[in-house]
């Protein structure tokens, strides 16, 4: 069978560099350990953009298991690596402590798309403490918006987000977005960061126009963690975990347990062309989840715009 390259649907560019191995020559990849949090941070560039699927720039993809807000320590130390992240991506932009607009992207109707305007929700919004110039030391003067989808307003996201920041103005933007994946490992356990921006939908294959420095003016940070997997890549690893089962027992026989990875997205790829098996799949406890991703996630991000903030609860 012809082995052609398969088309993930993933946000996560670590997923799609994963691909390639050591085939990929060239990006630079470092790695720290916060205890049981690792942060992977990414250079794309532009020679590996097309390649790879994936806008040159910074990436750092923090990996985590235990996702729970309710412990106090796990929700504690996702927070303060996630804030460490933020300030270092925030100062090599040259804009901490800096005018900023918090944007909560997503569907508040569609749970598994509802982390950016639940974030939204629980951030620390403070330009309206300067409209009349008041004394706010240690807080940075910081607006938020949730703009809905293009399903509901008609208009494009990125002119809405373009529209109002320019009227308000602001000297940089975080994004906050529901992410798909290509991993199942992946989902509700990994926050991705990058200062490349965001294109809304791209991972569900409804990709609207692209908010970013080019299209903004300004630096625009990308902060998502996914909450989907394709329907396609879910049964891949099922089938795996199946060999992996059956090779356990060695008088069984599968027709399945010679067929590698690649022949089986080849497989799928050819037998679900019908549209009623594109689908995308999340968890059962997602309501749950995206509860607690939002409150962390909001979390992260005062802590790393907000001096007074940084100073309290960011530990060295």
């Amino acid at each position: 069978m012809e082995n052609k390259e398969y088309n993930y649907r993933t946000d996560i560019a670590y997923d799609e560099i994963a691909k390639f191995n050591d085939d990929l020559l060239g990006i630079k990849t470092t790695i720290k350990n916060y205890g049981d949090i690792k942060v992977v941070k990414t250079k794309i560039n532009k020679k590996h953009d097309k390649r790879i699927q994936k806008k040159s720039g910074l990436y750092y993809t923090i990996e985590f298991q235990d996702l729970n807000i309710h412990n106090n320590d796990s929700a504690e130390k996702i927070i303060q690596v996630l804030a460490k992240v933020l300030v270092e991506l925030l100062k090599t932009k040259k804009v901490l402590d800096k005018k900023g607009m918090l944007i909560g992207l997503g569907n508040i109707n569609v749970t598994p798309d509802s982390i950016g305007p639940y974030t939204l929700d629980n951030v620390i919004v403070t330009r309206h403490l300067f409209v009349n110039d008041q004394n706010n030391i240690g807080y940075s003067n910081v607006s938020g918006y949730s703009p809905g989808v293009m399903g509901n307003t008609g208009i494009e996201t990125a002119d809405i987000i373009n529209a109002i920041y320019s009227k308000v103005g602001a000297d940089f933007l975080i994004v906050v977005d529901a992410l798909a994946t290509s991993s199942v490992s992946r989902i509700n356990k990994t926050i991705q960061i990058t200062d490349s921006g965001i294109s809304p939908g791209s991972g569900v294959g409804n990709k609207r126009k692209e908010i970013s420095k080019e299209t903004m003016g300004i630096p625009v940070i990308a902060v998502g963690i996914p909450t989907v997997v394709d329907a396609k890549t879910l049964t891949i690893d099922l089938i795996n975990k199946a060999n992996e089962y059956l090779n356990g027992f060695d008088n069984s026989e599968s027709k399945i347990r010679d067929i590698n990875t690649d022949e089986l997205r080849n497989i799928l790829d050819v037998a679900t062309r019908d549209s009623l098996y594109d689908m995308v799949v999340t968890p059962k406890e997602i309501d749950e989840v995206v509860e607690d991703i939002s409150k962390i996630l909001a979390a992260g991000i005062d802590i790393a715009i907000h001096k007074k903030l940084r100073e309290t609860y960011l530990k060295a």
